[in-house]
């Protein structure tokens, strides 16, 4: 069915495009932030392994968990309102973020801010197409707004670096920052977001409320499954897999998603048309999108910790890590939109595959968890295999939907791709929640006994020792201060005297040097396991790309059309939206 979409004859076309192109970039600022950061949160924050999951992954969540919703709802009810709500709600999760001194309120700004980039994403491409109603324009619209998507993704990780390196005002001796200079980089962002606020009041709206229809069943028992699934892999981190709230959430998220499967078979405007995955080269196609988004945000996340965390590098270094990553996206735009044309897409996808799995294994090998002075990897040992990774990365993100498109009827194009969309973010979310699992439960391993050794050797009691060795490696790396106070008052809560305590602590401290370096490289064997596990998802995600079989049947020429322009939507750096259905046409 034809749907029309109207545009309001107020407003400014110029300014329209102004407000869409700076609210894209904002979002991916915002979004890509945590990812040069997450080592300076470790140490700022004194995190545990499950915080430290939790921020950097609760930005995607919120985008995930509503994306095929946003974009409904600015159809229904006009898209210029979203996206003040999306401006509105990115200045407060901002804001709160620059303002955030405890893991709990960062990971609370980063839920905020997760779901304003999740509306600007799909609302700021949708009021630029619609007001673009020439295919062959739109297609370029939709280049160049793809273009400042990436640019976002570079400025981040510089604006991250900088900011930290600039206006970082350090403590006492042995302190705290007197202020950290990241802070700043969310100010500004909030400052951006103020801007396309403005902007935005001289935009023109658009809406195609007709025949649309929110499936808010639906909606619930994907987000709430989500979620549930995604708390309890996050909780694992601590809590251990056999955990009966980790357990419990789980049956929880499964059932909640086989609910919505069932929803989705029955309701006449299902939010995914699940008959999409009776076509197996589909089916293929949506796997790939998990498992290879998965490494390339594992990888990611790995190096932010492993570089910024246990290496303890300056967050510009890591800032300049991220570039090398982020940066291939952004120039090689237009390589991969020639290539997606010109070249079957699946072969694209399959070398972007094989780059990142080729990456994550180089990684795998470095020696990680102690701090360069002291002998530990250089920093610049990782620009070689981060440009492999944003290299195969800038040939997979935007061919994946390529290839999904050309693997369905031409009817199905829009609804492929908005579900293409979906299960690509839910593997950048899986990306840091599994990557941790892995890292902390094999760090916790390797750790037992080195530490046990260690601790045995201080003359502790017994129960002290057996108490200690419960504290994963990480605490003892970013929470030493807090291990020395819960070690000291259990012994004098059980009775010790004053002077008895003392000299347990004194004990503890003299082993410090000892534990925190085996904790280091005991998390640096968990970190390299990560890679190996992101270079085999890669690898297998490479295979499975050789069984995709694509349409033999050219289409019509309006098909060709559309199929230009929704190549165009996938050749960017990272699709978090949901598509113009092709059937859309402006009256």
């Amino acid at each position: 069915m034809n749907q029309a979409i109207s545009v309001s004859s107020r407003g400014s076309t110029r300014a329209t495009f102004i407000a869409a192109y700076s609210a894209v970039t904002l979002a991916q600022i915002t979004n890509a932030l945590p990812g040069a950061l997450n080592g300076t949160f470790a140490v700022e924050f004194q995190t545990s392994g499950a915080g430290l999951t939790w921020i950097a992954g609760m930005f995607m969540m919120g985008i995930v968990v509503f994306e095929l919703s946003w974009g409904l709802l600015g159809d229904l009810f006009g898209r210029k309102k979203l996206l003040y709500a999306g401006a509105v709600i990115s200045v407060a999760g901002s804001v709160l973020a620059a303002l955030a001194t405890t893991t709990e309120l960062m990971i609370a700004a980063q839920a905020v801010g997760g779901i304003g980039a999740g509306i600007l994403f799909p609302i700021s491409l949708s009021m630029i197409a619609a007001i673009t109603p020439d295919h062959r324009a739109r297609a370029k619209v939709i280049a160049t707004w793809a273009g400042f998507l990436s640019l976002g993704a570079v400025i981040s990780p510089m604006l991250a670096g900088l900011t930290s390196q600039a206006f970082t005002v350090a403590g006492p001796a042995g302190a705290a920052n007197a202020f950290s200079g990241w802070r700043v980089a969310y100010y500004i962002a909030a400052v951006i977001a103020v801007v396309v606020l403005i902007v935005a009041l001289k935009a023109k709206d658009s809406a195609a409320a007709e025949g649309r229809k929110l499936d808010l069943p639906g909606q619930f028992t994907l987000a709430f499954g989500l979620i549930a699934v995604l708390f309890a892999t996050v909780t694992a981190v601590d809590a251990g897999f056999s955990s009966a709230e980790v357990i419990a959430s789980y049956v929880a998220g499964g059932l909640l998603l086989v609910a919505f499967v069932v929803i989705e078979t029955r309701t006449r405007q299902p939010l995914i048309h699940l008959s999409l995955f009776k076509n197996s080269a589909y089916s293929i196609t949506g796997v790939v999108a998990v498992t290879g988004m998965f490494a390339f945000l594992a990888v990611c996340y790995s190096t932010s910790v492993a570089v910024g965390g246990l290496a303890l590098a300056e967050a510009w270094k890591v800032g300049v890590l991220f570039v090398f990553i982020q940066g291939p996206a952004f120039a090689f735009i237009p390589v991969v939109g020639w290539l997606i044309h010109h070249v079957a897409p699946r072969w694209v996808l399959t070398a972007g595959f094989a780059f990142m799995a080729v990456s994550a294994y180089w990684l795998s090998t470095f020696s990680l968890g102690t701090p360069e002075a002291f002998g530990g990897t250089a920093w610049t040992a990782f620009i070689g295999p981060l440009l492999l990774l944003g290299i195969g990365f800038a040939l997979t993100v935007g061919s994946i939907t390529a290839v999904a498109i050309n693997t369905v009827p031409p009817q199905h194009i829009g609804m492929a791709s908005a579900t293409t969309n979906l299960l690509r973010d839910l593997g950048f979310a899986l990306g840091p929640v599994i990557g941790s699992a892995i890292a902390f439960g094999v760090g916790a391993s390797v750790f037992a006994a080195p530490l046990a050794g260690i601790l045995a050797g201080t003359g502790l009691p017994a129960d002290a020792v057996a108490g200690l060795s419960n504290v994963p490696p990480l605490g003892y790396l970013s929470g030493w201060d807090g291990v020395i106070a819960q070690f000291s008052g259990q012994a004098a809560a059980g009775g010790a005297p004053a002077q008895a305590v003392d000299g347990l602590v004194k004990a503890l401290a003299s082993a410090q040097p000892q534990i925190q370096g085996v904790a280091g490289t005991s998390l640096g064997q968990g970190f390299q396991a990560v890679y190996l596990a992101a270079g085999i998802a890669a690898t297998l995600s490479a295979i499975l790309t050789l069984f995709i079989s694509t349409r033999s049947s050219a289409p019509a020429p309006e098909v060709n059309a559309e199929t230009t322009e929704a190549n165009a939507e996938a050749a960017v750096w990272d699709w978090r939206l949901r598509p113009l259905q092709p059937s859309r046409r402006t009256p």
